[in-house]
């Protein structure tokens, strides 16, 4: 068996004090942009967040992410900036289920890894190159730029 830690089901914010940030305000963003990214109120990613998220009286909140890199910003209650984390994101790495190519395929359909996130692509065990092997037509779809050979195995990593 392996353990994992588990995952805050609240965050909290505090002052520089070390005082709940009530009323303090998260935004979220596509990391390194200034493009709203949806957060959800619950882990099925049905119900966003308002965009900031407002804190409680405990200075926490219930922030759930998709399958994205996020840029955060903090602000208190009167827009006063705290701070900026960029890079953030639910998993360090999210690899997606094998693929097996058919002779000459060069389109895939694969795991949705977001916007903001970067995709490692493999096949038969060597990392491909972007922009070089292959393109990436929307998060759900990769083309390589000559056929594969059948039977080649595919498997992409969010990182």
């Amino acid at each position: 068996m392996t353990a994992t830690l588990s995952p805050s089901p609240k965050v909290q914010f505090f002052t520089a004090a070390g005082v709940p940030l009530v009323g303090g305000k998260l935004f979220t963003y596509a990391s390194g942009t200034t493009v709203p990214l949806a957060t959800y109120t619950d882990s099925t990613g049905v119900t966003a967040n308002a965009n900031p998220v407002i804190l409680d009286s405990r200075g926490e909140a219930n922030v759930w992410l998709g399958p994205s890199r996020y840029t955060w910003l903090l602000k208190d209650s009167l827009d006063n900036l705290i701070w900026t984390a960029a890079g953030i994101n639910s998993s360090p790495s999210a690899q997606s289920n094998t693929i097996i190519a058919t002779a000459s395929q060069t389109v895939f359909t694969v795991q949705e890894y977001g916007l903001g996130g970067y995709l490692m692509v493999i096949v038969d065990g060597l990392v491909k190159e972007f922009n070089y092997d292959y393109t990436e037509t929307n998060t759900t779809t990769i083309t390589f730029g000559t056929g594969l050979t059948a039977g080649q195995r595919v498997v992409t990593r969010m990182l």
